[in-house]
């Protein structure tokens, strides 16, 4: 069932950057709604690009993760490879490059679950998570300042990566259900 979307956003008065880094631009966007009522919101502009969350499994149907640091949270997270999309990649292309930095496999065959966005009232940016089968080793060079560590996960026990401490974050919760309902489709 498919709820009717509203008739048309709010109208951009005006939109000022407010504060800029290396990776991120704050807007303040002066809005006035179809009602006539005005206000201010604030919003991270991505870089247009998206970015990728790949979902690799093994022939031995395993999961492949990583465990990595996360500077907003301060700790090691455990979660599924995914990275940028840099210019002139498309989606697949960016998470075959980010598997291969980042747990050491390439994927002949990918399949693209879902894109999402983070946080939509206050970010500009989306994730394409794919699905990547039919695995083989290669190995690139990435960018990340220590090396991952990649965990394999039993795909049988997939629930019990739920009940894992460092396993929090939305986006990777969301690939892996999203992937249980992929493959109960396949069946």
């Amino acid at each position: 069932m498919s709820q009717k979307k509203h008739p048309c956003p709010p109208e951009i008065l005006s939109s000022d950057v407010v504060a800029s880094s290396r990776l991120f631009t704050v807007e303040a966007l002066s809005l006035e709604f179809s009602n006539g009522e005005r206000r201010q919101y604030e919003r991270v502009k991505g870089g247009g690009r998206g970015a990728v969350m790949i979902v690799p499994i093994t022939a031995e149907n395993e999961l492949l993760l990583v465990r990595e640091y996360c500077a907003g949270t301060h700790d090691y997270q455990l979660g599924f490879p995914k990275g940028l999309i840099d210019p002139g990649e498309t989606p697949i292309e960016a998470g075959n490059r980010e598997l291969k930095e980042e747990v050491g496999f390439g994927a002949n065959e990918f399949v693209d679950l879902k894109t999402v966005s983070l946080a939509p009232s206050y970010f500009k940016a989306h994730m394409h998570i794919l699905f990547a089968k039919d695995l083989y080793p290669e190995r690139l060079e990435g960018d990340e300042p220590e090396p991952l560590v990649v965990v394999k996960w039993p795909l049988d026990d997939w629930q019990s990566l739920l009940d894992q401490s460092d396993f929090t974050e939305a986006r990777s919760v969301a690939a892996l259900l999203l992937l249980q309902q992929h493959l109960l489709k396949e069946v």
